[in-house]
């Protein structure tokens, strides 16, 4: 673990509140936010399905695969395979243009004042006024991840990314399979790796919300753990991680 402060009263002042002065004195950095539960309120992945289902009543007839989707999953630690069955079981084979009207609209639709943690929103200007590069780093797949990210006007977005199927003299088609490993864990802390490479000797400031994050927040200069439930505020603790939440 990087951290060259310790979780004093100092730091967890500021991330309970972060303001531009704080994010001054840290200066430029690679500031790195996870999405869901860490920007947003809740999960993104779940209503973007079930949206585009309902805007699609035809793919209804198709749901009766995610149940025996998720018992699938039940077992295997693969996240990543529970994802791809659960986008390939809602609207695998639909054309692109289909599938990006609704992301679109998903997008738009998503009020920063509603969506967003307002702590959250203020984190991410503090860091753009202090000059720093920012990065959103989601497991959430690439079919909506990316219009989050400029929504936000976030520099880089790194995310799960899907599979399409090139179709001879026609529009491409979702697969749904990952054509990326599942951003989450490690992977994580592999992103966060090649981001140094990509803006080297800047310090990296990271900011998650589950027991998943843990690995990555690690590596950073400076990480905490904002929004987690009791067991991982306790496993961020003990790994020196500071913890808040924000609101």
């Amino acid at each position: 673990m990087r951290h060259n402060m310790s979780p004093g009263t100092r730091e967890r002042g500021y991330i309970g509140a972060m303001t531009a002065s704080h994010a001054a004195a840290i200066g430029p950095c690679i500031a790195v936010f996870d999405l869901d539960g860490t920007l947003t309120w809740r999960d993104t992945l779940l209503p973007f399905l079930t949206g585009y289902a309902l805007r699609h009543p035809s793919r209804l007839k198709t749901l009766w695969r995610l149940p025996l989707a998720i018992a699938g999953y039940l077992g295997s630690p693969d996240r990543g395979l529970l994802k791809s069955r659960a986008i390939r079981a809602v609207m695998g084979g639909d054309r692109r243009s289909t599938v990006e009207a609704w992301a679109e609209s998903f997008v738009g639709s998503l009020q920063p004042r509603r969506a967003f943690r307002p702590a959250a929103l203020a984190a991410v200007e503090a860091h753009r006024a202090a000059g720093g590069h920012l990065v959103l780093l989601s497991a959430s797949p690439d079919l909506y991840v990316p219009g989050i990210g400029r929504l936000l006007g976030f520099e880089r977005t790194l995310c799960t990314e899907v599979q399409w199927r090139h179709v001879a003299c026609e529009e491409d088609r979702l697969d749904g399979a990952l054509r990326t490993p599942n951003r989450r864990d490690e992977e994580k802390s592999r992103c966060l790796a090649w981001l140094r490479t990509e803006y080297p000797n800047l310090p990296v400031v990271a900011y998650g919300n589950s027991r998943s994050d843990i690995s990555h927040l690690r590596e950073a200069d400076r990480a905490f753990l904002v929004n987690g439930s009791a067991a991982t505020r306790r496993a961020a603790s003990a790994a020196g991680i500071p913890v808040a939440n924000w609101t």
